[in-house]
């Protein structure tokens, strides 16, 4: 079950008047709460893009590299290694 959290950001200058440019009638968000959300969406997003394309191009070296690169390991040589 999500819960509801109350947050407290506090903004001037330039800053609240780019938020108050992008809400109300001039803008494209109704109002402060959407237009915040929608940015911890695209925030999200954007850094579950940027793994997947270090997992993509890590997988991509891994298959590129020849046969004889590779070297038998257990599961606790692989935690061991992703610990350190």
């Amino acid at each position: 079950m999500s819960r509801t959290t109350t947050m407290t950001v506090r903004l001037s200058g330039a800053l609240s008047e780019y938020v108050s440019a992008n809400v109300g009638e001039t803008g494209s968000y109704e109002n402060v709460s959407e237009y915040i959300r929608d940015l911890i969406r695209r925030d999200k997003e954007r850094m579950e893009r940027q793994a997947f394309e270090r997992l993509k191009a890590e997988l991509t070296r891994a298959f590129a590299a020849p046969d004889s690169s590779y070297a038998p390991l257990s599961a606790a040589d692989v935690i061991a290694r992703n610990q350190a």
